[in-house]
């Protein structure tokens, strides 16, 4: 391992402990499990569908989840640093900007992954009802880990432009709000009667949701994958850059 991914995994590991080492990573995945729960299983109507399938039940209400549960996940990751004055002691360590960005976003995002393992009961108790498509399922897997990764780009690059939690969760719930309704029908028709279509389109490239219904179907296909990864690396740059930027103030 080279001393930049050793640094990173450094910044990963201790971010990583610091969820694990005080009860609000526990609260969070309950939390988590139980809403997924509600909305499979109540508002998703599971048993009363009749299929042996996760599309529409479980992983529809994703981008809905991780819109206040990702922001609250990761709003502390710079602006906690930033509040208690330990940002200006983290930069003067010898590890790049990047490296750090890199190790917390690792962590979170690693965190979010397990919480989203732990919903595995959910996959059980599909085969036991029936013979569903694996392969769906696994992309449906990938495709909302993916969704939490670009959630969470979002709202690290929000925590790194203040120092308070409460304005970082705000800020990226707005970012991700927009991300989902973007494409959304009524604001594109809405946008339609006094914009330009070059600028509706453009907007409307900008929604997560028809990326995301691709994993939802099963199909695993390059430029969703370009897209979810655009909207990290954009972030995690931008975040990049304003940590530049308070380093050198």
């Amino acid at each position: 391992m080279n001393e930049s991914l050793r640094n990173i995994w450094t910044i990963a590991k201790r971010e990583l402990g610091g969820y694990f080492n005080s009860p609000v990573a526990y609260v969070f995945i309950v939390i988590f499990l139980l809403l997924n729960g509600f909305f499979t299983f109540m508002l998703g109507q599971f048993f009363e569908s009749g299929e042996a399938s996760l599309t529409r039940p479980f992983f529809s209400w994703h981008p809905w989840l991780y819109l206040f549960l990702v922001p609250a996940a990761g709003m502390r990751l710079w602006a906690e640093e930033r509040r208690v004055g330990t940002l200006e002691l983290l930069l003067t360590l010898p590890i790049t900007a990047w490296q750090a960005i890199a190790g917390k976003f690792a962590a979170s995002w690693i965190f979010l992954g397990i919480a989203l393992f732990l919903t595995f009961p959910v996959v059980g108790t599909v085969y036991y009802l029936g013979n569903p498509d694996l392969g769906a399922i696994l992309a449906g897997y990938l495709g909302s880990f993916l969704l939490a990764g670009a959630y969470l780009a979002v709202t690290v690059m929000t925590s790194a432009m203040t120092r308070n939690q409460v304005i970082s969760f705000i800020l990226s719930v707005v970012i991700c709000f927009f991300l989902i309704l973007a494409g959304w029908e009524p604001v594109t028709n809405l946008l339609v009667r006094w914009a330009p279509t070059w600028l509706v389109e453009t907007v409307a490239s900008f929604s997560v949701m028809p990326h995301f219904a691709s994993f939802q179907r099963g199909v695993v296909d390059f430029r969703d994958l370009l897209f979810f990864t655009s909207i990290m690396v954009f972030s995690l740059f931008t975040t990049s850059v304003i940590l530049r930027g308070l380093r050198s103030s």
